[in-house]
């Protein structure tokens, strides 16, 4: 290496970099180091041809801390698959950061924008995670939003739900399971930070005032994706509302709704609708404690996600290309194999 370095007139570092397709050396450089290796024997034809390559993509996905099982189980796959790769494959990061907190969010898409090639996110509807986004996408950075959107952005797509056409979805399964009865539906969702939990929300409250016009929605409570708070919320909400008829999980931890309702004996008479599709939802949907849950495959999620970020060869060129996600509805009648 020290010889490859003197001829090509590099440091010893720049020669360790160009070889193990590290970041940080020109393509000039890149090349000249390579020419030198292959004609001082270091490398073989077949080895120059795959260093040669681009570099596969360094990506990291940002996700919200807390109970949510789902943003769990995504980021759990997300790190599965991340052991799974070879070096001439995209390499995949993974971390939590602090829910609802926009200035952490907006703090983490620049502190790893220094390693990462692309970046794929939950977003919150803020200023500063919007000026976050611009200053990382024109520092050449390929930005994805996941689950929740942002707008007014560069951001290059975004990987999720259609949220709208969920929680008016939400809303027509509410009518139909209803069946006629006149009463009260109420709502627990994440936060309206979300943009996804904004939209099913409008998309649920539009569908219900067309359609069930006898279904009265009562005030939306805020849970944070915490099953704690989300039982506490619920236990209200069945006390302060007699003619309770349905509740729509608008965000994640529905663990936490099923237990108040179990609780307080309403499991089987209470129409209850949440998202994402996980362990926990699953046993609820066995017992009829829930009724109906929509879903986004996380594994359809992640693998648009590096079709965008990665590219088919794992360079980071993979074009304005958006692989769609489906909406799944999942009843206790049609539960997918575990496993």
């Amino acid at each position: 290496m020290a010889d490859i370095a003197a001829a090509a007139g590099v440091s010893p570092a720049t020669v360790d970099r160009v070889l193990n397709r590290r970041k940080g050396v020109k393509d000039t450089t890149v090349s000249r180091v390579l020419d030198e290796a292959r004609a001082l024997g270091y490398l073989t034809d077949a080895e120059y041809r795959r260093i040669a390559q681009p570099r596969p993509a360094n990506i990291v996905l940002l996700l919200p801390t807390g109970t949510n099982p789902y943003l769990r189980l995504l980021g759990d796959k997300a790190r599965a698959l991340s052991d799974g790769r070879s070096r001439d494959q995209a390499k995949i990061r993974c971390y939590f950061i602090e829910s609802f907190d926009a200035e952490a969010l907006a703090a983490a898409l620049r502190r790893h924008a220094a390693w990462a090639d692309g970046i794929a996110f939950m977003a919150i509807e803020h200023p500063i995670v919007r000026e976050a986004v611009e200053e990382v996408s024109a520092a050449g950075k390929r930005v994805v939003t996941i689950v929740s959107d942002i707008s007014s952005t560069s951001r290059v797509a975004y990987v999720g739900l259609d949220n709208q056409a969920a929680g008016r979805t939400a809303g027509y399964l509410m009518g139909r399971f209803a069946g006629g009865a006149k009463g009260s539906v109420a709502l627990v969702a994440g936060s309206r930070r979300y943009r996804a939990h904004f939209e099913r929300e409008v998309g649920f409250l539009s569908l219900v005032q067309e359609q069930f016009p006898q279904l009265s929605v009562v005030g939306v409570r805020e849970g944070h994706d915490d099953r704690d708070e989300n039982y506490r919320h619920t236990v209200s909400i069945i006390d302060q509302t007699p003619d309770l008829v349905g509740i729509y999980n608008v965000g994640g931890s529905s663990d936490g709704i099923a237990r108040a309702l179990r609780e307080k004996g309403r499991a089987s008479d209470v129409i209850f609708i949440g998202h994402g599709f996980t362990p926990d939802t699953r046993a609820r949907l066995v017992d009829g404690t829930m009724d109906a849950v929509i879903n986004s495959s996380p594994d359809a999620v992640l693998s648009a996600v590096l079709a965008l970020l990665a590219g088919p060869d794992g360079t980071g060129d993979a074009g304005e290309v958006q692989p769609a996600v489906a909406m799944d509805i999942i009843f206790r009648e049609n539960l997918p194999v575990a496993g």
